[in-house]
């Protein structure tokens, strides 16, 4: 699903980002991404939907190379990948429904179906009630279930999702985990950036680790969990 050959990226006059990243995600998996705060965990995320380019190196995403994608075959890669990251992006003059049912308007499904899916998703996320609310009046924890809502409802083949329970209380986030490993074992390919030592060690699952833009481990989630703990 994801290949990342000797990928570098930097900006210029600062210290690079990301350097030397060598990393392979096999389709269907599930890999969190964890280290401080600046290690580059937010940047490998964009490089993969195309949000950033890489300074060097190779990424492919299904098969095509991202680093040498045409702007305009872009938006076809990203029909394709549900993406939840720190800026929400909602629309502030657009209802709940109406936000989450975007991602299913640009792929041309019918308004009815689409309908249907978005409140079934709303749904799933705890926010059915919250439809016709426009974004600016809910919580910050209620702002970050809509924008998982809009990645999910187009039943994506890869989810990105940074920080996606930053700003949730302990109850909303295990649901939110819980909702993500779901949809993982449906298919869907999800990478999870986080920093919560606790998801790491409740879910257990493939955990790549990165610091100062390098990667440093790449354990499987058994063995990520037991060294957290000591064990």
């Amino acid at each position: 699903m994801i290949e990342m050959f000797h990928v570098y990226k930097a900006y210029p006059g600062d210290p690079p980002v990301l350097t030397d990243i060598n990393l392979r995600v096999e389709k269907g998996e599930f890999l969190f991404l964890t280290g401080p705060s600046g290690a580059g965990k937010t940047t490998l995320l964009k490089l993969i939907f195309c949000a950033e380019e890489a300074t060097r190196g190779q990424i492919l995403v299904g098969g095509r190379n991202v680093a040498r994608i045409r702007e305009s075959a872009i938006p076809f890669l990203r029909r394709n990948i549900g993406v939840v990251f720190q800026d929400f992006k909602l629309l502030p003059h657009r209802t709940v429904e109406d936000n989450v049912a975007l991602a299913l308007d640009v792929l041309g499904v019918p308004r009815l179906q689409a309908r249907e899916r978005v409140r079934g998703m709303l749904k799933r996320v705890g926010l059915e009630h919250k439809a016709d609310v426009l974004p600016l009046k809910l919580s910050g924890g209620e702002q970050q279930r809509v924008v998982l809502a809009r990645a999910l409802v187009n039943e994506p083949t890869l989810l990105l999702a940074d920080e996606p329970t930053g700003n949730l209380d302990p109850v909303r986030t295990l649901e939110i985990m819980d909702l993500l490993r779901d949809v993982n074992v449906r298919g869907t390919t999800v990478l999870v950036a986080t920093h919560d030592s606790t998801l790491l060690s409740r879910y257990q699952k493939r955990t790549v680790r990165l610091e100062a833009g390098h990667i440093v481990s790449d354990e499987d989630g058994v063995k990520a969990a037991r060294r957290m703990v000591g064990a």
